[in-house]
């Protein structure tokens, strides 16, 4: 089967490529899916179990919300297998929630999902569109619908992800235009649920108080998962995991330097989890390239180009400002 192909924030701006016909091999396992009789039938001709256990590797903790979505897989599969017996004609609603704060997830969690879609049959791409209120409300009468209509084109046969929901809703402003994209994102959810699926996420008393505002959209949410924050313990096994990635490790001393910097950090307002992290490891590279720039006649090893010294962490400001 082919892989999905995932959209990034901002992509929906671009020209959707042209829909290719599905390879024949993708429509073997459909038909072989709508064949099955067990549970291991369909997780072995759709590769599901695949996807759940490349969750669990790419995502450290949340363990709450792995359940959720092990739940929802299980789901699917027994609804596919009803489905298969002809006990069932309508599809299910799986429209979902997701709350959190900034660097919990949830985009990943996302796009693993419309993969799971995609491979028992629910979505036919399998693809996701990221987008923000930015890419849906117009900034003048008459320009919303077909921005939102547009963005709803490119996600069909897919999950359309809607970050900082809440923000299509302001009440306050009496010539905005959210309501209106919000108005065509409820037909949509009811009337085409079988051909799209939206997430929409955001921090969790802002997402209470819009499904409070709206309860047409509340009412059309199936699934609601709360990402929580990381523990230090976490955040720390999230840096190794990325310095792994970027082929990077702590030299000496350094990962206790780096933990000393999550409990600092933690302390600061606007700490947004693993995308702290990110940031973090980012400006320990950039003063590590600084020291070894400053080396220019000395041949640098694999070792020296792979390494980050407790220099380079307790460099931060967050140190300067601990001792001060």
């Amino acid at each position: 089967m082919s892989a999905p192909q995932y959209a990034i924030p901002g992509s929906v701006s671009a020209p959707p490529p042209p829909p290719a016909p599905a390879p024949a091999a993708e429509n073997d396992v459909a038909a072989a899916v709508s064949q099955a009789r067990t549970v291991n039938e369909v997780l072995a001709q759709s590769h599901v179990e695949a996807v759940l256990d490349e969750l669990d590797r790419d995502l450290v903790g949340l363990q709450p919300v792995k359940q959720r979505i092990r739940d929802v897989a299980a789901l699917l599969v027994i609804d596919k297998l009803r489905l298969n017996l002809g006990l069932q004609a309508q599809t299910p609603s799986l429209h979902m929630s997701f709350t959190g704060n900034p660097g919990t997830g949830k985009t990943t969690v996302a796009m693993r999902m419309a993969e799971i879609l995609h491979r028992l049959g629910y979505v036919r791409k399998g693809h996701l569109i990221a987008v923000t209120r930015d890419d849906l409300v117009g900034q003048y009468i008459g320009h919303t619908a077909p921005k939102t209509k547009e963005v709803l084109k490119k996600a069909m046969g897919g999950v359309l992800f809607i970050d900082e929901a809440y923000y299509l809703y302001r009440p306050e402003n009496e010539r905005d235009y959210g309501q209106e994209s919000i108005e065509i994102l409820l037909q949509v959810m009811e009337n085409q649920r079988d051909d799209l699926v939206v997430i929409l996420a955001g921090y969790k008393d802002r997402m209470d108080t819009f499904f409070q505002s709206n309860p047409g959209m509340s009412s059309r949410i199936a699934h609601h998962l709360d990402f929580p924050d990381y523990s230090q313990d976490e955040l720390m096994l999230i840096a190794d995991k990325m310095l792994s990635g970027m082929n990077y490790h702590m030299g000496a001393g350094g990962r206790e330097a780096f933990d000393q910097y999550l409990a600092l950090r933690l302390t600061q307002p606007h700490f947004a989890n693993a995308r702290s992290v990110r940031n973090a490891l980012d400006r320990a590279r950039l003063r590590q390239a600084s020291r070894l720039f400053a080396e220019r006649d000395r041949e640098l090893t694999r070792d020296d180009l792979t390494t980050l010294m407790p220099a380079d962490i307790r460099a931060s400001r967050l140190f300067a400002d601990a001792d001060a």
